[in-house]
């Protein structure tokens, strides 16, 4: 970044991060990506040489460092009811001031089935946000050898539940969500491994 803006390589990352959360990795178009990002086609290549799909890519690996440090910085601290409430709350608010649009440009990355290098980039976020999930339930009181799997459980039911809100341009999967996971999270906590 300059200190007349962003330059270029940003410019192109965000816009390709916004048209993922839009509308997928495919629909994603070259011409749109330079439209929306004012940059000439040169510029695109001079610095994602392979093009369009290490562009993507690497929006996808920008994308996951961000929610990467938001999901972790909700996580520090309170209850995993407190941060689950925060989270789905972050979720609702962003879904509801963009009408809905904008979803998760990782999961629009994971569905790249004719892209591996893109869904890679993907999984790994999406390894990585179960694994701050875990931490923080092991943290709470949650076996260890039960945190890995109901981390990713809480992963996958809040983000089903952003795609369910974006198709039904309402919150109810993301209250129900919430209200399910809370309840298996505090389950898992009172559970103890001597028990089973």
């Amino acid at each position: 970044m300059t200190a007349e803006g962003p330059g270029p390589r940003e410019r192109l990352i965000a816009s390709a991060i916004a048209l993922v959360r839009e509308e997928g990795v495919h629909a994603a178009g070259l011409a749109e990506l330079l439209a929306r990002s004012n940059t000439a086609r040169n510029s695109l290549y001079q610095h994602f040489p392979a093009g369009k799909s290490q562009l993507i890519e690497e929006s996808t690996r920008v994308a996951g460092a961000h929610m990467t440090r938001t999901l972790t910085k909700l996580t520090e601290g309170g209850s995993p009811e407190e941060w689950i409430a925060k989270f789905v709350g972050w979720w609702k608010k962003n879904l509801q001031a963009t009408e809905y649009v904008f979803g998760c440009p990782v999961v629009g990355a994971a569905l790249a089935e004719s892209e591996p290098a893109i869904q890679a980039a993907a999984g790994e976020a999406f390894t990585t946000w179960g694994e701050i999930i875990a931490a923080s339930l092991i943290g709470a009181g949650v076996p260890e050898q039960d945190a890995g799997s109901l981390g990713r459980f809480v992963l996958s039911a809040i983000e089903g539940a952003v795609i369910q809100a974006r198709a039904t341009k309402s919150v109810v999967a993301l209250d129900d969500a919430q209200r399910y996971v809370v309840d298996c999270v505090a389950r898992a906590r009172l559970a103890s491994p001597g028990t089973r």
